[in-house]
């Protein structure tokens, strides 16, 4: 048997450092090595808090072995690019945009990045002025920017593609651009906010060192079509720029986009999303439901995180974005808009946990823009968030509400809740103490406080008098799809325009948007070459 199986107290699977041991590697190494030949790599951790007791599960094998090597791959190889290097204009600086440019290295073709907003350096200030005084740059936030929304963004990996080569590829050169050596066998691999602003700006090193090209505040406002080719991109500051192939990694937040393309004359298609809140509870109390415990948490035993899937009248509601010891974030990108999302640190050590609480919602749900119906959910979206600002009372403060009242508003036993009285919520520039299930329409609030009524009953604490709910939790994904043919991933009605990612409807997190980039430029350079030039 090539692949072993072990359980280990999480005390050892976590800390191995406080045992004497550099980190989990050292510790399997000096206690399993005599299982296998040739060294050992450890394939799999994960926690399995079901039973009576709590155990890590650590699979490896021997580092000779096909398992360890599918772990283990090559390093990244790029080429310095010549002066001819075939060019593809990429627009978007996002994970699909920043690897996309990485696939082109690998190639020898010149990415050219063109990005709204700011570098790394610049854009934490952005950030950091939008939290603390609820000011919001609408070119460079917690969505736009180098890196797009993954650079702030709590950094999780998972992903349900089945390609796990392709995974293992990405999560290799996650790890060479700075990402911890765990994140290659964690069940759940993550990476952390504190973190990633790191690797991104590596990512742009190497991708200007070989020869591509950035270009932050550069916001592309129309295409010059030529029949069913881009012969140019229309800059905001009236710049043309030729160009050969385009890819658009712009993000599901970049409405803009949406209309541009519309105004010429390219499809586009309404996409099904979910939609909900933000639910924020203390740490501890998730740690205690999770592990079943009575006192306190080990010292070392990971936070505790959760995923909860409901079913109600026929739809699906459910936790999204868990961030265990994290925080909630603002992120919008309209002053006139409030919108939330949830973020980790590396360590997750913050004393709060957050997660989207969410339900489907599809063209049946809300009204229909009957003049272009492409648009009809991107509109919802919009007015639940302008709804939710208004609610906030400005400056980006979000409406929040106690968990229990948003669950049982008329319920005999909460009916006389304050809902001035909240309990901790981590959420800056601040909140709003509102009745926040009166911001969706009935019927999908009542899926919402349904959902969380049946989950209530096997998490008594769920209704805890410190959870706290705020909203909305509206940008799980893009409420437009971006059509593309099957075979060569272009626009059906333009040959040169590959929508990549989750701006294009077709990934749903930073993996599987890496995932997606990389595809796609695969497939451009394969159709770009079928005819024995790289050029239209």
């Amino acid at each position: 048997m090539s692949v072993h199986e072990i359980y280990l107290n999480p005390d050892e699977a976590y800390a191995p450092h406080s045992l004497g041991y550099p980190d989990l590697q050292a510790l399997m190494e000096d206690r399993y090595a005599h299982k296998v030949s040739g060294g050992l790599t450890i394939l799999r951790r994960s926690l399995d808090a079901r039973g009576s007791g709590v155990r890590a599960v650590i699979r490896f094998a021997s580092s000779s072995s096909l398992e360890a090597k599918n772990v283990q791959g090559l390093p990244f190889r790029s080429q310095i690019l010549g002066p001819n290097a075939p060019e593809l204009h990429i627009v978007g600086a996002g994970p699909a945009g920043i690897f996309a440019a990485l696939r082109c290295l690998e190639y020898g073709w010149r990415p050219i990045i063109l990005e709204r907003g700011q570098a790394v350096r610049e854009r934490r200030r952005d950030v950091a002025l939008l939290s603390r005084e609820g000011h919001l740059n609408p070119d460079s936030n917690y969505c736009f920017g180098e890196g797009g929304a993954g650079t702030f963004s709590d950094g999780k990996l998972y992903t349900r593609s089945t390609k796990r080569g392709d995974i293992d590829t990405v999560l290799r050169l996650l790890i060479e651009l700075g990402a911890p050596n765990e994140i290659a066998f964690e069940a759940h691999p993550h990476i952390g906010t504190n973190k990633l602003p790191g690797l991104i700006q590596k990512a742009r090193q190497w991708i200007e060192a070989a020869g591509g090209y950035f270009h932050f505040g550069s916001r592309v406002e129309d295409l010059d079509l030529d029949k069913s080719c881009i012969k140019a991109l229309l800059m905001h500051d009236g710049t043309r720029i030729p160009l050969n192939y385009m890819m658009l990694c712009t993000g599901h937040s970049s409405r803009d986009v949406y209309e541009m393309l519309d105004r010429c004359g390219l499809s586009l298609e309404p996409k099904a999303l979910a939609m909900g809140v933000r639910v924020e509870h203390p740490q501890e109390l998730v740690n205690r439901w999770r592990y079943r415990l009575r006192g306190e948490t080990p010292q070392h035993w990971p936070v505790a995180s959760y995923s909860v899937v409901e079913q109600v009248a026929g739809k699906g509601v459910y936790s999204f974005c868990m961030c265990p010891g994290g925080v909630i974030a603002p992120c919008s990108t309209h002053s006139s808009e409030v919108v939330t999302n949830g973020w980790s640190p590396s360590r997750r050590n913050n004393v709060t946990a957050n997660s989207g609480w969410v339900t489907e919602i599809c063209l049946a749900d809300v009204p229909l823009d009957k003049a272009r119906p492409a648009f009809s959910l991107l509109n919802f979206q919009q007015n639940i968030e302008r709804r939710a600002a208004e609610m906030g009372g400005g400056q980006q403060w979000a409406p929040a509400q106690n968990l229990q009242h948003f669950v049982y508003p008329y319920d005999s036993k909460v009916k006389a809740m304050d809902s001035q009285s909240l309990g901790i919520c981590s959420y800056r520039p601040g909140i709003t103490p509102t009745l926040l299930n009166s911001l969706y329409p009935v019927e999908i609030q009542g899926r919402l406080s349904t959902g969380l009524h049946q989950w209530a009953k096997r998490w008594p604490g769920l209704l805890s008098p410190e959870a706290v709910v705020t909203g909305p939790e509206s940008r799980t994904s893009s409420p437009i799809r971006i059509p593309r043919l099957d075979d060569s991933l272009h626009h059906p009605q333009c040959v040169n325009l590959f929508p990549v990612g989750e701006g294009a409807g077709y990934a749903g997190g930073i993996m599987s948007a890496i995932l997606d980039a990389r595809r796609s430029v695969d497939a451009l350079i394969q159709q770009a070459t079928q005819g024995g030039s790289s050029s239209l």
